[in-house]
């Protein structure tokens, strides 16, 4: 039986679906990547030797050296429940566009009325808005937004939480999230007085479980219980 001859010539492959397949991709990634926006301070806290990482879901206090307070959440829909409460006790307005740009907000360190302002400040601009005193915490005069906001956080973190709970748990499945913690970050060169006065925010709503965030020997951040 004769062979069919060969035609010659190297084998070629089209590259063009690879090509277009990757552009895909990349504009997929670029389209729902989200950036993280930059805290308003930077604080080095003392090192130890502990091994527990920080939760995800968390309420957090930041102590600069200079005693100011900065006020967190990371879960994005409790963040924007407890402004919306914290707008009505204080009576300030916030327009829904503020209300949805405050989610994306690490932390702030302004009082409630000058709050606004601060949400429609451009990012770069944000780390010398004035005045930006921290929190207010006064523990004399009813002025005590901290305490407010920790009350106020707490509740809706843990109504969001109970929401994705309850709606996991209906589709038959097991919940994997974890409570919502809290926690105290500040400079290890930050005096006790100034970390005093938070934890007595923290106590005097009974809370009387949370963690303080310390600097790995070594590198990286770690989480040290308090009860």
């Amino acid at each position: 039986m004769s062979k069919k001859p060969s035609k010659g010539g190297a084998p070629a492959l089209d590259m063009t679906p690879m090509v277009d397949l990757a552009f895909l991709l990349v504009t997929f990634f670029m389209l729902t990547a989200s950036f993280r926006m930059a805290e308003p301070v930077i604080v080095d806290p003392p090192s130890s030797i502990g091994n527990v990482d920080l939760p995800e879901n968390h309420i957090m206090v930041t102590i600069d050296d200079n005693g100011r307070a900065f006020f967190g959440i990371s879960n994005p829909a409790a963040k924007m429940a407890a402004l919306r409460e914290m707008a009505k006790r204080y009576k300030v307005n916030f327009t829904e566009e503020q209300v949805v740009k405050f989610s994306g907000l690490p932390s702030f360190g302004v009082d409630l009325k000058d709050l606004p302002r601060y949400i429609d400040a451009k990012e770069d601009k944000r780390s010398g808005f004035q005045p930006q005193k921290g929190v207010p915490l006064d523990t004399i005069t009813p002025n005590n937004q901290l305490k407010d906001w920790i009350q106020v956080g707490g509740t809706e973190a843990i109504k969001v939480y109970n929401a994705a709970k309850q709606k996991v748990e209906q589709s038959g499945t097991d919940f994997k999230g974890e409570k919502p913690r809290y926690a105290i970050k500040c400079a290890s060169s930050t005096k006790y007085i100034f970390v005093k006065d938070v934890i007595k925010a923290f106590t005097d709503l009974k809370i009387f479980q949370f963690n303080l965030i310390t600097s790995l020997e070594g590198g990286g951040t770690v989480v040290e219980p308090v009860k």
